[in-house]
This record gives structure tokens, sequence and C-alpha cells, in this order.
């Protein structure tokens, strides 16, 4: 194992230390909603209505047409002449995510309480920069994001409140655009099968699970349709959930009520 490897090890180690104090205080604060009505008030004023990107997320089934979604809809907004990021979780470029990709490809064993925490921590990587890109102006298209990470291991049967712990704080999105395309639909499509979870069986609970993370900020998009009735209708809610944060809706972060 390399040193980065060590060093991500870790920082994931001690990162998982709080989950179980985070999962108390989301029990805690479910009894006590004053509290995070008071918390949402100053997540509310920290961030004023000053002009923001918007932060945009695209969930489904693998082979659902996230990525091709994400290439189009970045290209159409810098067509437009806005600020636009296109991200992908989990990010296998740093520590973490290496260690992520080798057990995706099955070139690892791990326990999945242990590759829940990881993917988690991907994602905590890169929250400070999330915020700074968002509130510097540019809008990110995100291919994948927190709920993924709930849903998929959720449907391995760990406790979905358990899975919901780790991701609290991190910022929430302004839109989530599912492509819904049945699990036989995408096992058709090219490639499926070449990593760990592309097994029909295992995507079929994965889709009941995501049925469970829906809520006002989801679109579903019926991902049977041609790419382009996609990219059509993906368009139309996008341009303006951005114009929506160009005029100052406040961030918030995920799970937080």
């Amino acid at each position: 194992m390399t040193h980065a490897c060590y060093s991500a090890v870790s920082e994931v180690l001690n990162f998982g230390a709080v989950v179980a104090q985070r999962s108390l205080a989301f029990r805690l604060n479910s009894k006590f909603p004053f509290k995070f009505a008071c918390r949402q008030i100053h997540m509310d004023n920290k961030y004023n209505s000053d002009s923001r990107g918007a932060l945009i997320v695209l969930e489904g089934l693998d082979r659902s047409g996230k990525t091709s979604q994400s290439s189009r809809l970045l290209s159409y907004l810098e067509g437009l002449g806005y600020p636009v990021e296109s991200w992908r979780f989990p990010d296998r470029n740093t520590g973490v995510g290496q260690m992520i990709s080798s057990y995706l490809s099955n070139k690892s064993q791990l326990d999945d309480h242990a590759i829940h925490l990881l993917f988690s921590a991907n994602r905590w990587e890169k929250r400070a920069l999330m915020e700074n890109k968002l509130r510097s102006g540019t809008t990110l298209i995100v291919d994948r994001y927190s709920y993924s990470g709930v849903a998929f291991s959720s449907a391995k049967g760990l406790d979905i409140e358990w899975c919901k712990a780790p991701e609290m704080g991190l910022l929430a999105p302004d839109l989530v655009l599912y492509l819904d395309l049945p699990p036989e639909n995408a096992a058709e499509r090219g490639g499926y099968g070449g990593e760990r979870y592309e097994q029909l069986e295992f995507q079929r609970k994965v889709a009941q699970s995501y049925q469970c993370l829906r809520d006002a900020s989801w679109k579903i998009i019926d991902g049977c349709l041609s790419v382009e009735e996609v990219e059509k209708q993906l368009r139309e809610i996008v341009i303006s959930c951005v114009m929506m944060c160009q005029k100052g809706k406040s961030l918030s972060q995920l799970w937080s009520s």
C-alpha cells in the first residue's frame, strides 16, 4: 500500500469515529425539531442573498445515462455563457478515491460499513472547494452524490439512517435530476457488468432505496426516452434552477431537518 493510501486510511478512520456521534445527534434532533429550525435560520443568515452558482446532481442506476447527460448539460450552459464545471463522484484521483476504485473493480475487498465511509470521505474531500466554486458563481453539474452512497449501501442491508449520518453537513443540491430507467433496460446497455455493483438483482434493490430518498429537490425524468428528448427536458429544468440561484437562493445542508 502506498504512503498516500496509508494517509487516506488514517483520514477515513478519523472520519468514521464521528459517525456514531452524528447518528446519535440525528436521532436527538429528530425529537427536538426546534434545534434544527434554529440551525436552518443560521444557515440562511450565513449564506445571504448573494448571487451564486447552482449545485445540480444527476442520479440514477448504473448505465442510466447520467454521464452522457452531464456532458450535454455542461456544453449547453457553457454555450449560454454560464460559468460551469462537471464533477463526478467518486473522484478516483484522490488517495481515498484510489481505494474506492480498487474496490469497485474487484481488486480489493472491504467491509460494507468501511467502504460506505470511504465514499462519504471522498465527498468530504471536495466539500470546501465545492462551496467556494458555488459562492464564486460557478454552477456544478455533479454525476452522483450522497444519494448514490446511501442508496447503494442501504441496498446491501445497512440501516438507511446510519448511511445518512456521515453525509450530514455536506451541501444540499439545488436540484436532483433522477434518470428513471428500469434495471432490466439498464442491463441491456453497453459495458454493463464491468464493475462490482452492476448486477441486475442488486440494481433492483438500489432502485427501491432511491425511492426512499426523494424529496422536493428531485425531478424524475423518464430514462427510456431518447437521449435527445431527455436532454431537452433537462435543459428546461436546469436553466430555471440556475436563474433562481443567481437571484440569491440560499445554500443549505443535506438532511438538516
